[in-house]
């Protein structure tokens, strides 16, 4: 789906994912590498200050790729 709203609707997106090889293997363009496939976006053995520290830190790295132009995949 990511593909298609890059290819079809001209969005850019980016796939925060836990596992990059199948990112890569569908097609996605931009890619944030998460934390682990139940908690993709936190982690819940960090103190609440620090869980909210690693999850900002993982949106700003996506915003960041959505502010780049990429011509062929690539894992941010």
């Amino acid at each position: 789906m990511i593909k298609e709203l890059e290819e079809v609707v001209d969005v850019p997106c980016v796939h925060i994912c836990t596992v990059v090889p199948i990112s890569l293997t569908v097609g996605a363009n931009r890619i944030d590498p998460a934390v682990a496939i139940p908690h993709p976006l936190g982690n819940p053995a960090l103190s609440p200050e620090d869980e909210f520290s690693l999850r900002r830190k993982i949106v700003e790295k996506a915003l960041q790729a959505l502010c780049t132009d990429v011509s062929e995949q690539t894992v941010f």
